[in-house]
């Protein structure tokens, strides 16, 4: 070998055999990965949540029990829109919605420009009719005189026969003429009485005392006490009497039998689903809906409230007799926030040391703040009604300093 191929061979790298080596390297990454992995999940775990929670307590439920569940609305017994009597146009109309109005209260007046002429011209006419009355008392006194004296000519035989007749027919004549005249007042006084009425029907006034809810004319508008088409209103506005309200349901014909005049009912209103109103039933309407198959059924509530009112939505339950019978059974309560919803299914979080449970409960009739549980659920054990909404089963929690 020459001496340039020598020197060439010393500068050659001599690696190490690796095929050992390589086997583990794989092993070691995977380990490598794994260990980083717990090390973030240690280091993401979140606390434990902190929560409210709330012991379940026993309370009693009454033997009065629901037979039947119905829907309504309520409905006022005393309404009315209110209209005039006279087409005529609006000058004035003084109410509002929501605005509160006394028997006889002016709400609108209407152009009386018409009426007042004709009232004035019947005031006119019967002034003359009582000045030709009085002219005849007059010319009636007159005559009277006249017919004494020529009857005292007659004794005294100055003054024929004749002179006492013409004196006698003209006294008569004029108490035929006052008797007439008489008349005339009167019937001038009712003519009067009618353009006084046409005049006062210009301005409308509130049948009964309640709240307006509905304002249906502006100044300037026609109105009319029937419908005559074009832009002429029917009605000012409606007035609603607020203790007249009360509820109408439509109860199933197969059910009818459950209701009975005097019944206690639970009403709920559709705005206020947690304000259970006592009522009564007034009266079943003795006929039937032939269609719907449904009889109407009246209930009166036993106090009325502002927040009730016409045309809202209510909810019915008849409540059963309660019979001497009935025993009071006992319940177990907790706070309406401590239900939840899973999957469709009511449950509650039980606090099971510093952990929670997850429970499904049967839950029954709410009363304020509070729910009733039929099943699931003992008394004394604590629940969670406030935290996380994420908050699962088994999750660590500590209880919320008050």
């Amino acid at each position: 070998m020459s001496e340039m191929a020598k020197q060439l061979d010393r500068l050659k790298i001599h690696r190490p055999d690796d095929r050992g080596g390589s086997r583990w390297w794989p092993a070691v990454l995977l380990a490598a990965v794994v260990a980083a992995a717990a090390i973030g999940w240690v280091l993401a775990r979140p606390g434990a949540a902190e929560v409210e929670v709330a012991a379940a307590r026993e309370v009693r439920a009454g033997g009065q029990q629901t037979v039947l569940n119905a829907s309504g609305y309520v409905t006022a017994r005393r309404q009315a829109t209110v209209s005039s009597k006279v087409t005529g146009k609006v000058l004035e109309v003084l109410i509002e919605e929501g605005m509160a109005v006394a028997e006889g209260q002016v709400l609108a007046r209407l152009d009386d420009s018409n009426a007042r002429a004709a009232f004035r011209l019947s005031e006119a006419q019967l002034g003359a009719a009582r000045a030709e009355l009085e002219e005849t008392r007059v010319r009636r006194a007159e005559a009277k005189l006249d017919l004494d004296r020529v009857a005292n000519l007659v004794e005294r035989q100055v003054a024929s026969q004749a002179d006492l007749d013409r004196a006698r027919a003209e006294l008569d004549s004029l108490d035929a003429r006052l008797a007439s005249q008489r008349q005339s007042v009167v019937v001038a006084e009712e003519a009067l009485a009618v353009t006084r009425q046409a005049l006062d029907d210009t301005v409308i006034r509130a049948p009964f005392a309640g709240v307006v809810v509905a304002k249906n004319a502006q100044p300037g508008e026609m109105i009319s006490p029937m419908s005559s088409g074009g832009f002429t209103r029917t009605g000012i506005g409606t007035v609603v009497d607020m203790s007249s309200l009360e509820i109408e349901v439509d109860v199933n014909e197969a059910y009818i039998n459950r209701v009975v005049p005097g019944q206690p009912v639970e009403a709920v209103l559709d705005a206020y689903s947690d304000w259970k109103i006592p009522c009564r039933v007034i009266a079943i309407i003795p006929t039937a809906d032939r269609q719907r198959a449904t009889v109407q059924v009246r209930i009166g509530f036993d106090e009325l409230d502002p927040r009730i009112l016409p045309d809202m939505g209510v909810k019915v339950a008849f409540q059963g007799a309660r019979s001497e019978a009935a025993t009071t059974t006992t319940v177990v309560a907790v706070p309406r926030s401590a239900i939840r919803s899973d999957a469709g299914a009511d449950v509650v979080l039980v606090v099971a040391g510093d952990r929670v449970e997850r429970r499904a409960v049967t839950v029954g009739e709410t009363r304020g703040d509070e729910t009733t549980i039929l099943a699931g659920l003992a008394v004394g054990e604590r629940v969670v009604v406030a935290g996380p909404p994420e908050l699962a089963d088994g999750d660590t929690i500590k209880e919320r300093a008050s």
